[in-house]
């Protein structure tokens, strides 16, 4: 499989998941899976996160489970919605959590493609699901893929701020070198857990302090 369309640093540097046996089974897979049913991201979104913050322009990483399900709600960006579709919950509390650290207003929607383009990877381990069949699409492959895209990131690249929010994205991102990047855990701002310890997490002023320390510029939240 080398016809994947991808933004060139990303594909460059995955090239070699491209030619196993699991991404050809995968890609079969979801090929098939967009032949015959109502699959979300669309097709051409699919890969969103690496066409919007090509490799060298990562500053934090935000991990995300799988794509919204809903009709016209996912962009191929975690926790991101399209223009016009109300907030889902954990977005919500994101945008609160904002408001609380740094007084940001809420935004008029709900499309983080202005922080993709700033250098968040907003990366949900599993790229695609079945419209209204949360975790769908779990265990087929794109676990692994999305491994190696934060294993390079990780190995190649320093001073990164992985956000890591819940069990799931702190499990993925537990061999992440914290003498060269700063990571970041807390819960989920799922309704679930919020009042966990997602609320006061301060990540966003963190992040920022960090990127500053290090001759970054932040990131206009």
């Amino acid at each position: 499989m080398t016809d994947v369309r991808m933004e060139e640093s990303w594909k460059s540097r995955l090239q070699e998941e491209f030619q196993k046996d699991y991404f050809t089974r995968l890609i079969n897979f979801v090929k098939e899976e967009y032949r015959t049913r109502t699959i979300y991201p669309p097709g051409k979104k699919i890969f969103a996160a690496f066409d919007d913050t090509p490799f060298e322009n990562v500053k934090v990483v935000i991990l995300g489970q799988d794509p919204y399900h809903g009709p016209n709600q996912t962009n191929g960006l975690c926790f991101s919605v399209n223009p016009g579709v109300p907030f889902p919950p954990s977005l919500q509390n994101i945008f609160k959590e904002l408001h609380d650290e740094l007084d940001i207003p809420t935004p008029p929607n709900g499309d983080l493609t202005r922080w993709a383009e700033q250098g968040v990877l907003l990366l949900n381990a599993t790229l695609t699901v079945r419209a209204h069949e949360a975790g769908s699409h779990q265990h087929k492959g794109w676990e692994e893929f999305t491994d190696a895209a934060i294993r390079k990131l990780a190995e190649e690249r320093e001073n990164i701020v992985f956000m890591l929010w819940g069990s799931y994205a702190q499990k993925k991102g537990a061999f992440i070198d914290k003498n060269k990047h700063l990571v970041l855990t807390s819960a989920h701002p799922s309704p679930l857990s919020v009042f966990r310890g997602f609320f006061g997490n301060n990540h966003f002023i963190k992040a920022n302090e960090y990127l500053s320390a290090h001759g970054i510029e932040p990131i206009r939240w």
